[in-house]
């Protein structure tokens, strides 16, 4: 999210540069394996062009519309300060009565944007900036209430809900007390209760590892936690997973402490190598890791034996659906330590037969217009299908992917943050839907902006 460098021309440059486009997606590989255990897809290839928004917020097909829930700088409904900047990783949870708690992170760093208020009992560094709010909803879609969840942490990215209804955030840092002005260690998960944030507090969950974390999706059978590293040089981040000593134990019961793993594909040490969808390996292999809190070397540079272990660059979204974990690459490059280029993968991880695939990879032969560089969010749609916020260059979209492969405009951001000759767009982020699959939520980055978009969802 917002986080790396962009050194390289971008997907859309080099085709454009080429005179390379086509008319439609070709995004390679077997879609129908990312979509089980969702409602089928109707084989619709999305609602129609994008209508522009006469008010300059967000673009939308025809018969959808929007509501902004929420703005940065806009004071917080319960007075305890304003609402914080950089909008990130979101997810909604059904509350009473009909309503719905939706839980956002801030990536907020030491300097920047505005920061998460401090809040008694909720606040584990007080010069960390970054940390979660929550809004509540009412059943027709009002805001009823928005508040501090969590504060004092830092570069809160992405997270992922659990079985019973938290949101782990994660930090997407390994700064130290000391560093930056803090006065304890960050690069930690934090579990977060959207209904009454007092329940969790502010309690690293330590055992889960301290590294670059940008995800996380938890196995609703096992409890077992998968969790993605975005780190930002090279070596680039590990896959893991964490074995919790009390499985599906509710809130909490992570802190109970477990055993953290690094995935090691054999003969493999950097994913980026395989290039052909549907390439598999069925000896996927879990190595212990040798100091789960880093207290002399990051993790991914520790010594996991002669056989070492598999790296991957850019590795962000990553969500648990059907009896599979799936985790995204967001692209890899040659030039920053990469073993090859590309644009974008998504790798489908069977727990049962610990078999590794992966199923799809973006661009670049697609239309320029269209998605293929850089893949963030993802989310299952409510109605079968995927939502993904794209986080490249120019034009900001969440498009939407049908069962087929079919790639569609969802919505595209308007808010100009930087001049009309050279314009800039903030990135979405957070895409989830409410419990009942008839609003999706997202956010633009910067603005920090959340909105709910409604309409003839099929």
């Amino acid at each position: 999210m917002s986080s790396a460098p962009r050194r390289l021309a971008t997907r859309r440059q080099v085709l454009a540069g080429s005179g390379a486009a086509v008319a439609a997606i070709s995004f390679s590989g077997a879609f129908g394996e990312l979509f089980a255990g969702t409602a089928t897809a109707r084989g619709h290839a999305g609602y129609g062009p994008l209508v522009p928004d006469p008010d300059g917020l967000l673009d939308l097909p025809k018969g959808f519309r929007y509501r902004v829930l929420s703005r940065e700088g806009d004071p917080l409904r319960s007075g305890e300060g304003l609402v914080p900047g950089n909008h990130d990783g979101m997810a909604a949870f059904s509350g009473r009565r009909g309503r719905t708690h939706l839980v956002r992170n801030h990536e907020n760093r030491h300097t920047g944007r505005i920061g998460v208020p401090t809040a008694e009992g909720l606040t584990y560094d007080p010069m960390g900036k970054g940390g979660c709010t929550t809004l509540e909803l009412g059943p027709g879609g009002e805001v009823l209430g928005e508040r501090v969840a969590i504060a004092g942490t830092a570069v809160n990215c992405a997270g992922g809900p659990t079985p019973w209804n938290t949101w782990l955030t994660c930090e997407e840092t390994e700064d130290r007390a000391g560093t930056n002005g803090y006065t304890k260690d960050h690069g930690f998960v934090f579990e977060v209760d959207g209904a009454d944030p007092r329940r969790t507090g502010a309690v690293p969950l330590t055992a889960m590892g301290r590294f670059q974390h940008e995800a996380v999706a938890v196995d609703p059978r096992k409890g077992i936690v998968y969790e993605t590293e975005d780190a930002f040089d090279h070596p680039f981040g590990l896959f893991y997973r964490f074995l919790p000593r009390k499985p599906l134990g509710g809130t909490g019961s992570l802190r109970a402490g477990g055993a953290l793993q690094a995935m090691r594909v054999p003969g493999v040490p950097d994913l980026s190598a395989v290039r052909e969808t549907g390439t598999a390996f069925d000896r996927v292999e879990w190595v212990p890791v040798p100091d789960p809190q880093a207290s002399g070397t990051p993790i991914r540079l520790q010594d996991f034996g002669p056989k070492g272990i598999t790296h991957a660059q850019k590795l962000e979204g990553c969500y648990w659906g059907g009896s599979s974990v799936y985790f995204v690459s967001s692209f890899a490059r040659s030039t920053e330590g990469s073993a090859a280029d590309h644009f974008g993968q998504v790798w489908r991880y069977e727990p049962e037969r610990r078999r590794l695939t992966l199923v799809v990879v973006f661009g670049p032969d697609t239309d320029i217009g269209l998605p293929g560089e850089s893949p963030d969010n993802i989310c299952l749609a409510a109605g079968g299908g995927l939502m993904v916020c794209e986080d490249g260059g120019g034009a900001q979209h969440v498009f939407g992917v049908t069962r087929r492969g079919e790639v569609y405009p969802m919505a595209r951001g308007r808010q100009n943050t930087g001049t009309e000759e050279a314009p800039e767009w903030g990135e979405f982020a957070g895409v989830t839907f409410s419990p009942d699959g008839r609003t999706m939520y997202v956010n633009c980055y910067t603005p920090g902006t959340t909105f709910a978009v409604t309409g003839p969802w099929r």
